[in-house]
């Protein structure tokens, strides 16, 4: 993924991050409190008409067979899974390696504005976006240059938090409108479709635990990253509750399979893949971990609202 920087801050950094907390807390309590239930009674049948939007988690670089060079996209990405398994009278997949929420209003070379391919008779759509917004290619550079220079420390967590702030909750925090505008669009242009937000899987061990040298952090800052990922999920939770769309978890399935593990068992691919996939993604078993969680919801008809 490639980096795209956030916006200046509007207001004092502390006041911005406690609102981050507060937002979350209440994200916490409507899960909570609110039942389980399909976007405001809409289509919850097979969607015949499926558009997929999103960046390289969802594109899936690498992974045989590419069809798409500009936008790294395979045939056996989590899209393409979910609809052959869904029997899909209509499917456009639009997702883009390196796209950010501006590309859905903006092209990428030969890709168009994703949001064009949501049309009024769309009855589907999956949107996997925010990781690029939030930074996470020049987070993963970035943390894995420091991770040399104090192996066992947290150099990649006293770099983000060098002005007293952790400048990660804070692109967190701006990327929540971005993602909540994407929504709005979706359901002004399909108004009657199911809308999944697709959260991302788990790249390190969700226990804490470190693998340097193949995953080249330092050991205190593997539990930060993990957390940073956590609290993005989180927020893509939150605003798919707000946004009338479902949330689809994929970082639950994926526990065990982060790109620590060995070759046979992992479903991230480390900073030196050893299978066809990039850098810090998905491989093919990931992808397919990630239909069977769309699916999943899908096939219940009730999604996490």
């Amino acid at each position: 993924m490639k980096q795209h920087g956030s916006p200046a801050a509007t207001a004092p950094r502390h006041r911005r991050v406690t609102a981050l907390g507060a937002a979350l807390g209440v994200c916490a309590l409507g899960l909570a409190s609110a039942a389980p239930a399909s976007a405001d009674g809409r289509h919850t049948g097979h969607g015949t008409r499926y558009v997929a939007l999103g960046d390289s988690y969802t594109s899936g670089p690498l992974i045989p067979r590419q069809v798409d060079a500009n936008c790294a996209r395979s045939d056996h990405n989590y899209p393409s899974l979910v609809s052959a398994a869904r029997r899909t009278t209509a499917f456009k997949d639009v997702s883009c390696g390196g796209a950010t929420t501006e590309n859905m209003w903006k092209a990428q070379g030969t890709n168009g504005p994703q949001l064009d391919a949501v049309q009024h008779d769309t009855d589907l759509v999956t949107v996997q976006i925010g990781g690029n917004d939030v930074g996470f290619g020049s987070i993963i550079a970035t943390c894995a240059r420091l991770g040399a220079t104090d192996v066992t420390g947290n150099p990649c967590q006293r770099y983000y938090a060098s002005s007293g702030t952790d400048q990660l909750v804070l692109n967190i925090l701006d990327t929540m409108p971005k993602v909540a505008a994407v929504l709005r669009a979706v359901h002004a242009r399909a108004p009657h479709a199911r809308v999944l937000v697709v959260g991302y899987p788990d790249l390190l061990p969700d226990d804490g635990s470190g693998c340097y040298p193949s995953v080249p952090f330092a050991a205190k800052d593997f539990p930060y990253l993990r957390d940073t990922g956590k609290r993005l999920n989180l927020m893509l939770r939150l605003v798919a509750l707000l946004n009338r769309a479902e949330y689809v978890d994929t970082y639950g399935p994926t526990v065990g399979h982060d790109m620590c593990k060995a070759p046979a068992d992992r479903w991230i691919e480390p900073l030196q893949p050893a299978s066809p996939a990039a850098p810090a993604h998905p491989n093919a078993k990931g992808e397919e971990a990630m239909a069977r969680a769309v699916t999943a919801v899908l096939d219940s008809g009730r999604g996490h609202r």
